[in-house]
């Protein structure tokens, strides 16, 4: 009776312990999300005032201007809720820019404008890194959720479904070939 005993409190301990491990897994892939996460905004960020930026400098076209100076104004300011939309807008109008060669020679020519379009092509290299870091932290920690363990014992505690962020950040072509 009494080994029975010992035995069964054993193995309590033992799953006390791999659950306690999994807990513990699980709150350090949402610290690896949350870093993610800050790194993705501090990019997109950058991304938004480099480009905010560019299209005040008067280096550009009055239209490429405007069109450029909205898109990264929405996107600075957009509430979460409408962030992706409005980054992937960024986006776009960064494409309807920057899609000719002949535009990004131009910027590099005007004073100043080799160093601001350097730093926007390494702006939106940037973007989509970051992005797939959270991506992948955000998967990660999905599936861990998945596991039934974590759901029964409710693992995760009141932290929210992790999201991915969702987004068009191809970069132009023509920015990142003319610039690298």
């Amino acid at each position: 009776m009494t080994a029975t005993l010992i035995w069964i409190l054993v193995a309590l301990v033992a799953v006390g312990v791999y659950l306690s491990w999994t807990a513990g897994r699980l709150d350090r892939l949402h610290v690896r999300m949350d870093a993610a996460r800050a790194a993705l905004d501090a990019q997109l960020l950058r991304r938004a005032s480099v480009a905010q930026e560019l299209a005040t400098s008067g280096v550009l076209d009055p239209a490429a201007s405007i069109v450029l100076y909205e898109a990264a104004h929405a996107a600075r300011q957009a509430e979460e809720e409408q962030r992706e939309v409005a980054e992937s807008e960024l986006s776009q109008a960064l494409r309807a820019v920057f899609e000719d060669a002949a535009q990004v020679e131009a910027v590099r020519e005007a004073p100043g404008g080799d160093a601001a379009a350097h730093e926007l092509a390494e702006a939106v290299r940037r973007v989509p890194m970051a992005r797939r870091f959270h991506n992948d932290a955000v998967g990660a920690a999905r599936r861990l959720r998945g596991h039934r363990k974590v759901r029964w014992f409710r693992l995760a505690g009141h932290a929210p479904f992790p999201l991915a962020f969702e987004m068009d950040d191809e970069p132009p072509a023509a920015l990142v070939e003319r610039v690298s």
